[in-house]
C-alpha cells in the first residue's frame, strides 16, 4: 500500500515501512536502551522541517533529530553535493589531499573565532572530544581533565567519562583522569545564587577552587559545552566563559570548547561560544570541537578546530591518532555544500530572528499559561522548557535521570498532534532547524501549549 502526503511528496509505502520495523526489531540493537522495552518509531520520508511517520502521519520536526539537522531535511544543495562527490570520488584515504576535504577546512576555520585555522576531521562529535582532550594532554604533559556536571560529550570511553549526566554512571570507574564541577544554572543554583551575577561569580570562584584543590599543575584542560544541549540548554551569564577564559590561561590549562550541538547557527550564530564576546573582544579557547550541524548529519563527520601553539606541538613530533574516514569525501562535501547554503540563504540570521522574535516571546506566553513550566530559556533555536511539579519548590515532572507517566503523556500528546519534540527527563527541548519559518514555529509552539494540558492535570 503506497499513500501520498498532504504536501504532495513524498509517496509513503506502508508495507515497506511495515517490513523495515519488523527488521530493526529483529536485527537492530538500539543505543542506550532496554532492547525489550523498545518501541521505536519508523520514518519513512523527511522534507524541510518535517518528518513521515510509518503510518504516513506527517510530524514537525521539533527535535531536529538528534539537534543536528540544522538545515533541515533532504536540503537540494547539500544532496546534490553528495551526489557530484560519489560520482566524481566516493572515497580515498585521509592521508592523501581531497578538493572537498581541503574546502571544507577553509569554510571552517573561516568561522572559527581567532585563529583556530587547522582542522582534524573525526567522524562525529564523540571522536573529536575524545581527540581535543588527546591533543591537550600531550600538549601540556599533564593528565587531568576538568568538565561540568549537566553535560554530555559523547558515547565513547573518555567522551562519556567526560560526561556530567547520569549516561556517565554505568560506565565510570573513577580511572579516566576527570574531575567534575558545577557550572552555572541560576534556576537550579549550587552556590545560592539570587541573581545571574552572584551565579556567574560564585561559579568561577567554584571553579578555581576545584583547581586549586586538584592541583592546577595535573590539570591538561577543562571542556565545556558553550551552551549546554542535552543536559538542558543553561545559557552561561555574561562574562562566565571569559572567566574560564582567564583561569585557564592562569593556569596553564588547555581551554576546549565542545561546540557539537551548539555550533553552526543552532543558538542565532556561527559558533555559541559567540555569545560570550564582550568588550575585550572575542572568546578564543584552544580546541575547538563541532559535529552535527557542520552537515547538518547528511553524512556522518566531525572535527576538532586547532590553535596555533597546539598545533605547534605536533609540527616535528608525529600525532598519535588517526581515523580510516577522517575527511571522508563525501562527509567534507556535504559540509561545503552546508556551510554554503547556510551562508547564502541567512539560516543563521533566520535562526537568530525566530528565536528572538517568535519562540523566546511565545513561550514565555505559554509558561504564564501553565503552572507545570517553571522556565524558559535559550537562544536562536535553542530552547528548553523545564516543567516542574511545584512551581515553589521546583521539583521536577520527572526525577533527574530518569523519565515519568506525565513527561511520557505530554511527549505523546506531541506526536499525536503533530510535533515530533526532543525530550529529556524533566524538559522539552524546542530545537527546530534554523530553516523554520515562523508560521511553521507557530505551529509547533501551538501543540506544545495544548500539550502542557497534560502536564498541569499532573500536578
Amino acid at each position: 500500500m503506497t499513500i501520498q502526503s498532504e504536501r504532495t511528496t513524498p509517496a509513503i509505502d506502508l508495507d515497506a515501512a511495515k517490513r523495515a520495523y519488523e527488521l530493526d526489531r529483529k536485527h537492530v540493537f538500539h543505543s542506550w536502551s532496554a532492547q525489550a522495552k523498545l518501541n521505536p518509531m519508523t520514518i519513512t520520508a523527511t522534507d524541510g522541517c518535517y518528518v513521515w511517520d510509518g503510518e504516513g502521519n506527517r510530524l514537525l520536526d521539533f527535535s531536529s533529530q538528534m539537534v543536528n539537522t540544522n538545515i533541515g531535511h533532504q536540503h537540494p544543495k547539500v544532496v546534490a553535493a553528495i551526489a557530484e562527490q560519489a560520482a566524481k570520488l566516493c572515497t580515498v584515504a585521509p592521508a592523501h589531499v581531497n578538493d572537498a576535504r581541503s574546502e571544507a577546512a577553509r569554510l571552517i576555520a573561516e568561522r572559527t573565532p581567532g585563529e583556530l585555522n587547522q582542522v582534524f576531521f573525526t567522524n562525529g562529535g564523540a571522536d573529536a572530544n575524545e581527540h581535543a582532550v588527546r591533543m591537550a594532554r600531550l600538549h601540556t604533559g599533564r593528565r587531568k581533565v576538568l568538565s561540568r556536571y549537566r553535560s554530555y560529550h559523547g558515547g565513547t570511553d573518555t567522551a562519556v567519562n567526560l560526561t556530567g549526566d547520569p549516561r556517565r554512571w554505568p560506565n565510570d570507574y573513577g580511572d579516566a583522569g576527570v574531575v567534575h564541577f558545577f557550572g552555572p544554572f541560576l534556576y537550579r543554583s549550587r552556590f545560592h545564587a539570587t541573581t545571574q551575577e552572584q551565579e556567574c561569580e560564585r561559579a568561577l570562584d567554584h571553579l578555581e577552587e576545584t583547581i586549586r584543590m586538584e592541583g592546577p599543575s595535573q590539570i591538561a584542560a577543562i571542556i565545556l559545552e558553550t551552551i549546554p544541549g542535552t543536559a538542558g540548554i543553561m545559557i552561561p551569564p555574561p562574562g562566565y566563559l571569559r572567566g574560564v577564559r582567564e583561569i585557564c590561561d592562569r593556569y596553564g590549562i588547555v581551554f576546549i570548547a565542545d561546540e557539537v550541538m551548539a555550533g553552526f547557527g543552532r543558538s542565532g550564530k556561527w559558533f555559541a561560544i559567540e555569545h560570550g564576546d564582550d568588550e575585550q573582544g572575542p572568546i578564543v579557547p584552544d580546541l575547538l570541537t563541532f559535529a552535527k550541524g557542520v552537515n547538518s548529519g547528511y553524512v556522518p563527520l566531525g572535527g576538532v578546530a586547532i590553535s596555533p601553539h597546539i598545533a605547534a606541538t605536533f609540527a616535528e613530533t608525529p600525532y598519535p591518532g588517526g581515523l580510516t574516514y577522517s575527511g571522508h569525501p563525501l562527509a567534507t562535501a556535504a559540509a561545503v555544500a552546508t556551510i554554503n547554503a547556510m551562508a547564502d540563504e541567512g539560516m543563521v540570521e533566520n535562526a537568530a530572528r525566530i528565536g528572538a522574535e517568535v519562540i523566546g516571546p511565545e513561550l514565555e506566553r505559554i509558561a504564564q499559561r501553565h503552572p507545570s513550566v517553571g522556565e524558559v530559556r535559550g537562544a536562536g533555536v535553542f530552547w528548553a522548557v523545564e516543567l516542574v511539579k511545584d512551581s515553589e519548590t521546583r521539583e521536577p515532572l520527572a526525577p533527574y535521570g530518569a523519565s515519568s507517566d506525565a513527561m511520557n503523556k505530554v511527549i505523546a500528546e506531541c506526536k499525536s498532534r503533530g510535533m515530533l519534540p526532543f525530550a529529556n527527563f524533566n524538559r522539552i527541548h524546542v530545537c527546530p532547524p534554523c530553516t523554520i519559518s515562523d508560521d511553521e514555529a507557530r505551529e509547533g509552539l501551538a501543540i506544545l501549549d495544548a500539550a502542557l494540558e497534560v502536564a498541569d492535570a499532573a500536578l
